[in-house]
Order: structure tokens, then C-alpha cells, then sequence
């Protein structure tokens, strides 16, 4: 009988899209408990010894991030296994780079090089909506984040740029046939392309038809876009 959790990952049940190699070990680094779901995040030693190349070893990994170098979303982080995932900015202040984390087509994780002043801002997607204590609006998104006061007219499914020295709401863009969607999730993870129309299906998942800048177009669930 399991007591507790789970404190151990097999490299070969490590996510795919971390693109580890089979034989360079039994185990992989698992996630601690974060802003991202295990699946949909990828660990900070992941990124700074396997992708960035930053330090070689697991204890290189260690020294690195306890000379407290790696912000990420502008917060200093010591813990190896922090998750970073989807849209978040990862500085390193000592060489004056940022990153910010997307998926490829193919829907791995790419670790992409940004300029300073696009690291201030983040998108999130607004994953609900509700009434806190005392009647105060929160809005809350696919980070974790809790953002009191949003804009009224902010819906679920809609995506904000966040400021993120501040965590204060920038602009807003509605989830409407004719805007641009990334694919976050399901076989067309990493995929772009133009909402066309969205199915509703009650007791059932919501379907939404993406068209891509090729002109091909795909269905996806509500929830992946």
C-alpha cells in the first residue's frame, strides 16, 4: 500500500516532451508541487543541465541555483525541481539572458531566447472565475496565479498579459472566432493557427476548430487551447 507521495520518477515515464535520453540513468528529476502540473512542466535542473547545458552534474545544478542566479517570472528560485512551465520567463541576471518557455510543433518544450524587455510580461490563459471572501472578484490562471479586481469584462477561456514585476492585469484578449490560439495540450500540442468556430457540448467536452497558416485545419478540446 502507497503511503504518502509519490517521491520518485522513472526515466522512462518522464514526460516525452522533456526529451531525455533512455540510458543515461534509471531515474528522471520529478517536479516538486508548483505552479504546473507534473506532466506540463518541465523541472529547473531539466532546463539548466539537459537544455541550457549550464552545469553537468546534478550537484553543478545545485551550486547553480543556491548562488540564487535563476529567477523565474522575476522570483528567485533554489529549488532544482521548481516546475517551470508554459509561458514562463526564465532570467539568468549574471549573463543577461531570458527565456521563456513555449512548445514546438511537435509539442515538446522549447526553451526560447528573449530580449529584456519582452521578459517583462507574460501571457496567461484565465482558467476561472469566481467571488472570494467579502465579494472581491479573483481571477484565477493557468499558473496558479490568484488576480484580484480583474477587468469585468475578463472571461474564462480569455487570455491577459500580465505585467510581472507588478502581477497587475496589462490588456486582455477575448477567446473569439478570428483570434490567434496556442495549442497548450493533446495531440496538437505546440500547433498555431486562427479559432474558426467552437462547438458546444453539454455533458461533454467543448470542441474548438483551429485553422492553421497552411490552411489545414483541426479540432481540439476547449481546454487545450
Amino acid at each position: 500500500m502507497a503511503r504518502g507521495t509519490k517521491k520518485h520518477l522513472k526515466r522512462l515515464n518522464a514526460p516525452k516532451k522533456w526529451m531525455l535520453d533512455k540510458l543515461s540513468g534509471k531515474f528522471a528529476p520529478r517536479p516538486s508541487a508548483g505552479p504546473h502540473k507534473l506532466r506540463e512542466s518541465m523541472p529547473l535542473i531539466v532546463v539548466i543541465r539537459n537544455k541550457l547545458k549550464y552545469a553537468l552534474t546534478y550537484s553543478e545544478t545545485k551550486k547553480v541555483t543556491m548562488s540564487r542566479s535563476i529567477k523565474v517570472d522575476g522570483k528567485v528560485r533554489t529549488d532544482i525541481g521548481f516546475p517551470t512551465g508554459f509561458q514562463d520567463v526564465i532570467s539568468i541576471d549574471k549573463t543577461g539572458e531570458y527565456f521563456r518557455m513555449l512548445f514546438d510543433v511537435k509539442g515538446r518544450f522549447l526553451i526560447h531566447r528573449i530580449k529584456k524587455d519582452e521578459a517583462s510580461y507574460k501571457l496567461c490563459s484565465v482558467k476561472s472565475l469566481s467571488t472570494a471572501a467579502k465579494g472581491v472578484p479573483v481571477l484565477v490562471t493557468h499558473d496558479g496565479r490568484t488576480i484580484r479586481y480583474p477587468d469585468p469584462l475578463v472571461k474564462v477561456h480569455d487570455t491577459v498579459k500580465l505585467d510581472i514585476e507588478s502581477g497587475k492585469i496589462l490588456d486582455f484578449i477575448r477567446f473569439e472566432p478570428g483570434n490567434l490560439a496556442y495549442i497548450t495540450g493533446g495531440q496538437n500540442c505546440g500547433r498555431i493557427g486562427i479559432i474558426t468556430h467552437k462547438e458546444k457540448h453539454p455533458g461533454s467536452f467543448d470542441i474548438v476548430h483551429v485553422k492553421d497558416s497552411v490552411g489545414h485545419s483541426f479540432a481540439t478540446r476547449l481546454s487545450n487551447v
